[in-house]
């Protein structure tokens, strides 16, 4: 991901917003919609009205067909048709088609830097006070709100945990560790019997892995938030200590062979294939894996846990609410589009997407069936941090934290690569 928020960082410094981003390839998907109903107000000439809708999901692009075509018998005069990107090149490329008036009118982005970046240069629409906000945990759609507006829905809950091998565990008699120490025998124990401990997935995983190994080192968010205003550096205790315990698992060879150079579609064959004990990405990619190896073995969620012992540990793993739905404030159809986000939030549509995509959704009282879903849904009551690199809105910090945590992989010293990164960070700040 992070050579993809480098392109967005250089094409917003190059023309100072989003408009320079050039290219945009478009996906498959596509199906009919339109208003009759609820909203007078929405297409009252009746002419037919074209929606495009922007995303990177294309694993998902069957189900919303369904979706689609259901939202189309409801209002006959909404066609919507969905544009596809993939999530590698999304955030670089989807920037392009928001400027204008004929760009996407309901479009998709992450939190944290991306959202940050969309909002400064003006392109949502204030969804505060539409009535279907209240179909949505308020808990769960903060990701999307700035200076007291909902500008963004999240859509999607994501767990940022490393997904791990029940049948293999249980085989080898294995149990989620809950210390530090107990996490280095998990590993160890792992490579004695020919598995790779952990599959690492380049650039993807320095960024998610590092959320779980620093949510319980550095556990005041505003420790972490303070690497953008020169308050905290990464040179500090708990970040260092991160630092080194990414290191150690390098040096006693629990990643794969090439870690960094391994891509995420590569590593998920990986661990799909039964090769390795954990995957280091999340729960978004439970549903690949349940694809490339027809559900050939259970899985389960588990965070490191980096302290000496698990009372020490204040979070037993991250979350991420993402996938956030917005109205392009350049589209000529709002009132559509309104009409479009209103419906994925009722309850039963929401259900079906996410049964049919191994996806928790933010609405409320979605009654989950999927096998993979129930056994994800006790997470919620878990003690969860939200994802911590989100809440970092300054690209060229997020750059400098993956970037030392990739030097840290490759076998620089943590303290060096810390210091050396810090200096970025300073550099950075200095430019502000």
């Amino acid at each position: 991901m992070k050579s993809i928020r480098r392109t967005l960082t250089v094409a917003l410094s190059a023309v100072g917003l989003l408009a320079a981003v050039t290219g945009c390839s478009t996906g498959s998907g596509s199906a009919n919609g339109a208003k009759t109903g609820t909203t007078s107000s929405v297409n009252s000439s009746g002419k037919p009205v074209t929606l495009t809708f922007l995303h990177w999901r294309g694993e998902d692009v069957p189900e919303f067909n369904k979706l689609i075509a259901d939202f189309h018998k409801l209002h006959p005069n909404i066609n919507v048709q969905m544009k596809v990107i993939p999530s590698n090149q999304y955030i670089a490329q989807a920037q392009a088609d928001l400027t204008g008036p004929h760009g996407a009118d309901v479009f998709t982005s992450f939190p944290g830097s991306e959202f940050n970046a969309i909002e400064k240069a003006g392109l949502y629409t204030d969804l505060t006070h539409q009535p279907f906000i209240k179909n949505f945990n308020p808990n769960l759609i903060q990701a999307g709100q700035d200076k007291g507006k909902q500008l963004a829905i999240p859509y999607q809950v994501v767990f940022n945990m490393p997904v791990y091998n029940k049948g293999l565990f249980k085989k080898l008699n294995l149990s989620v560790p809950t210390n530090w120490n107990g996490f280095l025998k998990l590993c160890q124990t792992l490579k004695n019997h020919g598995y790779t401990p952990i599959v690492f997935a380049g650039e993807v995983s320095a960024g998610q892995f590092f959320n779980d190994m620093v949510m319980n080192n550095v556990p005041d968010p505003k420790v972490f938030t303070g690497l953008q205003d020169g308050s905290s550096k990464l040179t500090d205790p708990g970040f260092l200590k991160t630092f080194e315990q990414i290191s150690e698992l390098a040096k006693k060879g629990y990643f794969q062979k090439g870690p960094l150079g391994t891509s995420q579609d590569a590593a998920t064959a990986i661990f799909a294939q039964g090769k390795s004990g954990m995957l280091a990405l999340g729960s978004y990619q439970i549903a690949p894996v349940n694809t490339d190896n027809n559900r050939a073995f259970q899985m389960g969620l588990m965070a490191p846990i980096t302290t000496n012992s698990a009372s020490d540990a204040k979070y037993k793993g991250i979350d991420t609410t993402t996938f956030m739905l917005g109205v392009n404030k350049n589209s000529l159809h709002k009132k559509e589009a309104e009409e479009f986000i209103s419906y994925l939030s009722e309850p039963k549509v929401a259900a079906q997407y996410a049964n049919a995509t191994d996806q928790m959704v933010t609405v409320r009282n979605v009654n989950y069936t999927d096998p993979v879903l129930k056994a994800m849904e006790p997470m919620l009551n878990q003690p969860l941090r939200f994802q911590p690199m989100y809440t970092l809105t300054n690209q060229q910090v997020v750059d400098a934290v993956t970037t030392a945590v990739e030097d840290v992989i490759s076998g620089m010293d943590p303290k060096a690569a810390a210091e050396k990164e810090q200096k970025a960070i300073d550099q950075a700040l200095q430019q502000k």
